[in-house]
């Protein structure tokens, strides 16, 4: 029997549907209008005012075609109380000219003007009528769409799709807010809403038919955070015990942990005894002490007689954090193997053997410690910091490393980009989430100025003063050489520049694109004290810890994100000297530049940074790549919803536990596949 011929492929506005995936009738129910038109009413035009948009109905009085500067279409109507208005179509058909021929009554909506013969419409919408023809029983939707696909279509598509669309209450009505409508009732009022609803709650979406769609993809993502961290119950981890090597560690320690460091240090230490794996968030802001967290952990881990992996997203951060565990651990006897891109040949040969055997206890590197010939003889403890730059297979692949002994690795993720209380409860609702909200004693506050870039001298005098006083610091800039695209100062420039002025041996330079033996050497000579000021990219944001620096300068500081300036703000403050951050600034500001300064100008507190970063940018870059780029939340925003996502919180444990296949059956209505992103 020959093979059917292959189904031809959609064209026009079929394919133009396809591609903003509108594809069943629940995505066409669910694809929600942009904003609405009013075609509820007629306006006369003696009551119209200019710039207003209108709808009024008129009889053509006359029809011509002008040509003296370009071709254009100019019909003159006149409305039932005798007013007049030219309409004016700079692109045409020869069917249009014929449909508004003189004598025809025409509906049209449109923007009026003031043109130069009176007033005009510029290509308004035109419809013929007859004195009978009733007007729209509702307000008239404009919804988001692609190229090649008109309103009418899409509008028509979507009339077809809603009665089709599967819309059933999958929810009982006794566990939802009794302010909140039907599903359907509430998707048919926002595709055709009445004509005596107030405009604003329909676009700021606090109607309660919105109110309803957000709380349903509110409670879906909670509920798939909470199947998520269930399926992670059924899994088995090793049994983490040990304490001996951790009060070592204590002992040697030439500081006293914070009362925070100890709360969450136990915390985890809790996690690790359990047969389940953990997956705990460890936040603290900037010089909260991370790092001697993440110590003790690994020590529980590798007096239990298993290996711990700590992994972070550069070569700097990692070799940071190697320094100093390699300073306090190696003394108790532990073998620390390092594992980077950068790290060839037979002595990287020898550091897979060592981790392969067992031998090396702890393993610290960037991304390249989970390659596949990356083999542990056993983990049992995974940290990943800065663990929003790692996306979903990165994480996947190190909780892998002992799937074929049927086990999984207890997995720690740190962050120094506090996390909003919103964002918290809903996209990392199946994380444990510890806080070192506690600064260790003797830090300086930091005090934040910001200043045009016409105060750039004053600035390089200041710095001369630090630099004779003894002090150290930080010059940043966002770009590492000249482009033609930009006229920011670059890294290279900017040294050259700074070395000429203060002497070539007092300004060392710092830059992605430098080998890491580079790196190495410049920040030792930093650390060390040896080179007064360090110009640097963005590449010192997280994990430079210098006690001596006491200046950081951010150059075109309107180009960074407000997390991204509190980052590289937290370089300094490290130490007992009153520190001081300079923000340079290329104005004219935009808003959000301007929101940004003034954050950074206003607050130290992390957190309130995080609060404000979400409210400018919304969650995309607090998620990183959680959600491999996909945003889940369509239609709710956790600023504004706050109260709605503690009620989706409130509710999906009782739904869970009392109706299952309801809770399935609504994950799946409204995440698909995507759920399976969330468990990671």
């Amino acid at each position: 029997m020959p093979d059917a011929p292959a189904p031809k492929p959609a064209s026009g506005p079929r394919r133009a549907m396809e591609r903003l995936g509108l594809l069943r009738p629940i995505d066409l129910a669910l694809h929600l209008p942009l904003r609405y038109e009013d075609e509820t009413r007629l306006t006369p035009l003696r009551q119209a005012r200019h710039g207003e948009t209108i709808q009024f109905e008129g009889v053509v009085v006359s029809n011509h075609i002008e040509t003296r500067r370009r071709r254009q279409l100019l019909v003159s109507l006149r409305d039932d109380a005798g007013d007049s208005v030219q309409l004016r179509f700079l692109n045409f058909y020869p069917s249009q000219q014929k449909q508004m021929a003189e004598g025809a009554r025409l509906r049209v909506r449109g923007e009026l003007r003031s043109g130069l013969f009176g007033r005009e419409m510029v290509h308004p919408q035109v419809k013929p009528v007859d004195a009978d023809t009733p007007l729209a029983s509702a307000l008239t939707p404009v919804y988001p769409a692609g190229a090649g696909l008109p309103q009418v279509y899409l509008r028509k598509a979507i009339a077809a799709a809603l009665p089709r669309a599967p819309l059933d209450e999958l929810l009982p009505a006794a566990l939802l807010p009794r302010t909140l409508p039907p599903l359907r009732q509430a998707l048919e009022f926002l595709h055709h809403p009445a004509p005596n609803v107030s405009l604003a709650t329909l676009e700021d979406h606090s109607h309660p038919a919105w109110q309803r769609l957000k709380f349903e993809e509110l409670l879906a993502q909670q509920l798939s955070q909470l199947q998520s961290k269930a399926l992670r119950a059924q899994h088995r981890a090793p049994v983490l015990r040990g304490t001996a090597l951790v009060e070592r560690l204590l002992a040697a320690l030439p500081f006293e942990l914070t009362g925070a460091q100890r709360r969450v240090g136990e915390e985890i230490a809790a996690d690790l005894a359990s047969e389940h794996p953990t997956h705990r968030l460890l936040q603290g802001d900037v010089g909260s002490g991370k790092t001697v967290v993440a110590a003790l952990a690994a020590c529980v881990c590798i007096d239990a007689g298993w290996q711990c992996a700590l992994m972070a997203p550069t070569e700097l951060l990692a070799e940071q954090h190697l320094r100093k565990l390699v300073g306090w651990l190696e003394p108790l006897g532990v073998r620390v193997a390092w594992i980077t891109g950068s790290v060839k040949g037979k002595k990287r040969e020898a550091l897979l053997a060592q981790a392969a055997s067992g031998e090396a206890q702890l393993v610290v590197g960037t991304h390249a410690v989970i390659e596949d010939k990356v083999q542990f003889a056993q983990l049992g403890l995974a940290i990943v910091d800065e663990q929003h730059r790692f996306g979903v297979a990165q994480r996947l692949a190190l909780r892998r490393k002992l799937a074929e002994r049927g086990l999984e690795p207890h997995l720690l993720m740190m962050s120094a980009t506090p996390i909003p209380r919103t964002l918290a409860m809903s996209y990392y609702a199946d994380l444990e989430v510890s806080t070192l909200d506690e600064l260790p004693p003797g830090r300086s506050p930091i005090v934040t100025k910001v200043f045009a870039l016409a105060k750039r001298d004053e600035v390089i005098e200041r710095i001369a003063h630090e630099i004779g006083q003894g002090k150290q610091s930080y010059w940043v800039c966002p770009l590492i050489e000249e482009s033609e695209e930009s006229d920011l100062q670059a890294a290279t420039a900017t040294h050259a520049e700074l070395a000429e002025l203060l002497g070539d041996d007092r300004v060392g330079l710092l830059h992605g694109r430098m080998k890491a033996e580079e790196k190495a050497a410049v920040m030792a000579r930093f650390s060390s004290g040896e080179l007064p000021l360090l110009v640097a990219t963005t590449v010192i944001e997280v994990g430079v810890d210098v006690p001596n620096a006491s200046l950081m300068v951010i150059e075109h500081a309107e180009r960074f994100g407000l997390a991204q300036l509190h980052q590289l703000r937290g370089r300094v403050g490290r130490g007992s000297a009153a520190s001081v951050c300079v923000l340079l600034y290329n104005g004219p500001l935009s808003e959000s530049g301007r929101e940004r300064l003034k954050a950074m100008a206003e607050t130290t507190d992390g957190f309130e940074i995080a609060r404000r970063d979400l409210a400018i940018r919304g969650p995309g870059e607090f998620m990183g790549h959680r959600q491999s780029g996909a945003d889940l939340l369509r239609f709710a925003d956790l600023e504004d919803d706050a109260p709605l996502l503690v009620a989706a919180r409130a509710l999906a444990p009782k739904l869970l536990a009392q109706h299952p296949a309801a809770a399935q059956a609504h994950v799946q209505r409204w995440l698909g596949g995507r759920a399976e992103l969330m468990k990671a």
